[in-house]
C-alpha cells in the first residue's frame, strides 16, 4: 500500500481513537461510540490531510507539485471543518432548542401534534479552531514519524 495512504489513514484512526480519553478526562463520561464520531479534539480531518502533507514534503520535498497539492486540499479541508461544519452544528443546536421551545408552548394547546422527527438532529459536525490545530499538529507528528519510520525501512 502507498505509505501516506497508510500513514494518514492511520493519523486519522490515532485521532479517532484520542476522542474516547480526552472526552473522558474533560466529563469522566466514558464514550467509546465517539470512535465512529465527527467533531470533537482532535479532528481527524486535519490529522489526515497534515500527516500526508508532512509526509509528502518530506519524502518529495517542498518545492514539489505534489507537496502544493497535498497543501492547498488540506487547508480546504482544515477551513471547512472549523467553518462551514462547525456553523452547521450550531445552527443544529437552535434547531434542536427550538424544537423543545414549541413542546413547550404547547403544552396546553388541546390542538394534536405529532412529531415527524423523533430523534434530534446530530450536534456535534465540525470543530472548534483549537481542534483543528490539534489534528494538525497530531498529523504532523505522524507524517514526520511515519516517514523516518519508512526510512529506516
Amino acid at each position: 500500500m502507498n505509505k501516506g495512504v497508510l500513514i494518514s489513514l492511520s493519523s486519522i484512526g490515532l485521532a479517532q481513537a484520542l476522542k474516547i480519553p480526552i472526552h473522558y478526562a474533560k466529563t469522566k463520561e466514558w464514550k467509546p461510540e465517539l470512535f465512529f464520531a465527527t467533531g470533537g479534539m482532535p479532528s481527524s480531518h486535519s490529522a489526515g490531510v497534515s500527516s500526508l502533507t508532512t509526509y509528502i514534503a518530506l519524502k518529495k520535498g517542498v518545492p514539489t507539485v505534489d507537496f502544493a497539492l497535498s497543501l492547498v486540499f488540506g487547508m480546504i479541508v482544515m477551513y471547512d471543518a472549523q467553518g462551514i461544519r462547525r456553523q452547521t452544528g450550531e445552527l443544529t443546536l437552535k434547531v434542536n432548542d427550538l424544537d423543545e421551545l414549541i413542546d413547550k408552548i404547547h403544552e396546553d394547546d388541546p390542538v394534536e401534534f405529532e412529531e415527524k422527527s423523533p430523534n434530534p438532529l446530530k450536534e456535534m459536525l465540525g470543530h472548534q479552531p483549537k481542534e483543528v490545530l490539534g489534528g494538525a499538529l497530531l498529523g504532523a507528528l505522524m507524517g514526520f514519524s511515519g516517514y523516518h519510520l519508512a526510512k529506516k525501512r
